[in-house]
C-alpha cells in the first residue's frame, strides 16, 4: 500500500473527501515526525513505538579502492512493532 491508496481507504473508512484524508494523513505524519525529533521517540499504543538510534563515529572502506575512511556519527529512526500489531501478522 502507498500513501495514495491509504488516502482513499481513510476517505472511504471515515465517509470524508479524499482531500480531508490527505490533510489528516500529513499532519499525522507531521506531527510523528517533529516529536520523534523533539521527544526522541513517539509511542503509538497498540501500534508500535518511533525513536531516535545513535551511531557512532567509525571506520570504514572505499569498497572501489579499499582504503580507510572515517564515516561520521549519525542518527537513525526505529520502528519497533507493538504487541497488538506484531498479533496481526
Amino acid at each position: 500500500m502507498n500513501k495514495g491508496e491509504l488516502i482513499q481507504h481513510v476517505a472511504k473508512s471515515t465517509k470524508i473527501s479524499k482531500r480531508q484524508a490527505r490533510e489528516v494523513i500529513d499532519c499525522t505524519f507531521d506531527t510523528i515526525k517533529k516529536n520523534t525529533k523533539k521527544r526522541g521517540g513517539v509511542q503509538l499504543a497498540g501500534f508500535g513505538s518511533f525513536s531516535v538510534s545513535k551511531r557512532k563515529a567509525r571506520m570504514g572502506r572505499n569498497p572501489q579502492t579499499g582504503e580507510a575512511i572515517k564515516i561520521g556519527p549519525s542518527k537513525n529512526v526505529r520502528f519497533k512493532a507493538g504487541k497488538a500489531f506484531k498479533g496481526v501478522l
